[in-house]
């Protein structure tokens, strides 16, 4: 899939939202909470990595995703591409409220990638931030661009039916709290008052 028309597009945010609602009814987020968005569309239309970018399918994503992370109350970050050092896009609030350093850097489609960009002109008051620090609470990746680094340990993988976006793997993760202690720890109300 090298080119696109409507229908591509269509099924490509078609398919995003399936994932998204899934994930975000595996992960049971918290409003307000980091959801982390990596991808490259050049894997989704079947080319290399930062071969093809488009903007078209960055917006048919974002189009998708933003909505129902919206309802939740949740902040996407959109990470970018390697040639701005995987740095995201995020609205200044969300950059406010978590202390994260924003730099000079505007993604465009030669560095920065589809998605990236795409965020960058169309978020409300958008800003570009070297890290989230490990805060992401959960996120997608389309195309193996690696989100991992923005994640919170600890990372639980998440299967759902949607396994490609276009021609791109797509993976999903989701975060919980550390399990700590040793043999007589318990991780939940029930547990302890099983004694």
């Amino acid at each position: 899939m090298t080119a696109i028309g409507p229908e591509g597009l269509q099924e490509i945010g078609a398919s995003m939202q399936v994932a998204v609602g899934e994930l975000l009814a595996a992960a049971a987020l918290r409003p307000h909470e980091i959801f982390v968005l990596g991808g490259s569309t050049s894997e989704i239309l079947g080319r290399r990595i930062g071969s093809h970018t488009s903007l078209e399918v960055g917006q048919a994503v974002l189009d998708a995703i933003l909505p129902p992370l919206q309802e939740a109350g949740l902040y996407l970050a959109v990470q970018g591409c390697e040639h701005i050092n995987r740095a995201l896009v995020v609205e200044r609030v969300c950059a406010e409220r978590y202390g994260l350093e924003i730099v000079s850097v505007y993604p465009w489609e030669h560095a920065g990638g589809g998605l990236a960009t795409t965020a960058m002109a169309g978020f409300a008051d958008p800003v570009a931030v070297e890290n989230v620090a490990a805060r992401g609470a959960a996120g997608i990746d389309v195309g193996d661009a690696f989100i991992g680094m923005h994640i919170r340990p600890v990372g639980v993988p998440v299967r759902g039916s949607v396994k490609s976006i276009g021609e791109a793997h797509l993976s999903m993760i989701r975060t919980r709290p550390k399990l700590i202690g040793g043999r007589r720890a318990r991780y939940s109300k029930e547990e302890a008052m099983q004694g």
